[in-house]
C-alpha cells in the first residue's frame, strides 16, 4: 500500500468520482478492519488508518484540491505548513518579539502582523504560497469510462467507440476564460496569487497565506468573460473517441489513453483516459483466463459407440471426435481454438465438456430395444460399475 499517494491507497485512478472513492474506501476499510483480521491487528489497524486517511482527503473538495496541487505537505501547513505557521512551535521561548526584538519583528512582518511591504515579503519576492511555493496553473486531471465487450470483440480486438461526457478546454478562449484571451491583474491579490492573513494569540504570531478564491492562483483575471464559456475556460462537451482494444483483454483491465482527459488550466496539458474493459457473460462460453469452455450435450448411443460432431467456436465451427465409451464429465481440447493471450502470443484452448443426457422419456420401442440391450449385457456377464458391491 502506497504511503505517499492517497489514489494508490484507495487503488482509484486521480479522475474519480466522489461515488467510486466511496466504494473503493467502504471495500478496503471492510477488508483491513482490525476487528476482522485477528491474525496481525496491528498491521491490519495500520492500514486502517491509511485508507482512512487517504478517504478523509479525497471525499472532501476543498481538501482535494489542496492535495492534487501540492501533496500531502501542502494539506498539513498552509505557510510553511498549517493553519497557519506556529512560532512558538519554533523556539522555546514562546515569543518571536522577545527573540528578535519588536522594532526588527515589526519591519520583517509589517506593523499590522501581516506581510504586505515586509522584508519578508520582499525576501521571497511576494510569491510565498502554501508550502513555500506558488500555485501555479492546474494540469487536467484523469477521466474514467467504462466499456462492455463481447467475448467475440475479446477474441479480435481492435478499435472501440467510447462516448466520453467531460468538459473541454474552450476552444473561443482556449482555457483562459477571457474574451479575445485578454487578461488583467487579479484586483483581489494584486497579481500575486494569493492573499495572506495574520492572527495574534497572546505572542504568538500566526500567518496564513491561502490561494486567491478569485483568480484560483493564476494572479490574472479576464478583462471580459468569455461568452462562449462564461469565463470558466472549458465547456461540457460529449465526444467519441476510438480506444484501441487489445486481444485477449482480461475483464477488469483499465486502459490508458494518453492526452484524453480532462482539460487543465491554460497553458497544461490534459490528464488521461481510463477505460475500464467489462466483458458480458456469452451464452455459450465460460471464460477461463486464455482458454473457454464448451458444455456438449450427446446420447446415450453417442457416448457408447463414438461419433464425429460439429462444436461451435469463437471462429466458426469445428469438427470433434467422440470416442466411443466415453462418460460424462469428459474433457475435450480444441487447441488453438481459445482467445489470444493477452500482450503474448498464441492462443488458448477451447475445452469441450462432454454431458451424457439420460432421456426422460421413452417410446414403447425405445424401451423395448434398451430393455434387449440390458438382456444382452447380462448375458454377456457384463457387470455395471456397482455389480461388485452386491452380496452374491
Amino acid at each position: 500500500m502506497a504511503d505517499d499517494d492517497y489514489y494508490e491507497r484507495l487503488g482509484v485512478p486521480r479522475g474519480a468520482s466522489k461515488d467510486e472513492i466511496k466504494r473503493a474506501y467502504r471495500r478496503l476499510a471492510k477488508k483491513h478492519h482490525p476487528d476482522l483480521n485477528k491474525d496481525d491487528p496491528k498491521a491490519a489497524e495500520e492500514r486502517f488508518k491509511q485508507i482512512s486517511e487517504a478517504y478523509e482527503v479525497l471525499a472532501d473538495d476543498d481538501k482535494r484540491r489542496i492535495y492534487d496541487q501540492f501533496g500531502a505537505d501542502g494539506l498539513k501547513q498552509q505557510v510553511w505548513g498549517g493553519e497557519g505557521f506556529d512560532w512558538s512551535r519554533f523556539t522555546h521561548a514562546g515569543d518571536v518579539e522577545d527573540i528578535f526584538g519588536r522594532d526588527l519583528f515589526e519591519s520583517f512582518f509589517g506593523r499590522s502582523g501581516g506581510l504586505g511591504g515586509s522584508l519578508f515579503e520582499q525576501f521571497f519576492g511576494g510569491n510565498v504560497g502554501t508550502v513555500g511555493r506558488r500555485r501555479g496553473p492546474a494540469p487536467g486531471q484523469d477521466a474514467r469510462v467504462e466499456v462492455e465487450l463481447s467475448l467475440e470483440e475479446v477474441a479480435r480486438g481492435g478499435r472501440k467507440e467510447v462516448t466520453v461526457h467531460y468538459p473541454m478546454t474552450c476552444p473561443a478562449c482556449r482555457g483562459t476564460g477571457a474574451a479575445g484571451e485578454r487578461l488583467v491583474t487579479c484586483p483581489t491579490c494584486n497579481g500575486r496569487g494569493q492573499v495572506s492573513a495574520s492572527q495574534r494569540r497572546g505572542y504568538s504570531q500566526f500567518i496564513t497565506i491561502t490561494t486567491c478564491p478569485k483568480c484560483n492562483g493564476r494572479g490574472q483575471w479576464p478583462e471580459r468573460p468569455c461568452p462562449r464559456c462564461s469565463g470558466e475556460g472549458r465547456i461540457a462537451e460529449q465526444r467519441t473517441i476510438a480506444v484501441e482494444i487489445p486481444p485477449g483483454v482480461p475483464d477488469g483491465v483499465q486502459l490508458r489513453v494518453p492526452g484524453r482527459g480532462l482539460a487543465g488550466d491554460a497553458g497544461t496539458p490534459p490528464g488521461d483516459l481510463y477505460v475500464a474493459v467489462h466483458v458480458r457473460p456469452d451464452e455459450r462460453f465460460i471464460r477461463e483466463g486464455d482458454d473457454i469452455v464448451y458444455e456438449l450435450p450427446i446420447s446415450f448411443a453417442q457416448a457408447a459407440l463414438g461419433a464425429e460432431v460439429d462444436v461451435p467456436t469463437l471462429d466458426g465451427t469445428s469438427r470433434l471426435r467422440i470416442p466411443s465409451g466415453i462418460q460424462t464429465g469428459t474433457i475435450l481440447r480444441l487447441r488453438g481454438k481459445g482467445l489470444p493471450r493477452f500482450q503474448r502470443s498464441g492462443r488458448g484452448d477451447q475445452l469441450v465438456r462432454v454431458i451424457v443426457q439420460t432421456p426422460t422419456r421413452l417410446s414403447a420401442e425405445e424401451r423395448r430395444l434398451f430393455e434387449q440391450l440390458r438382456q444382452l449385457r447380462d448375458d454377456s456377464g457384463h457387470r455395471g460399475a456397482f455389480d461388485r458391491f452386491r452380496r452374491p
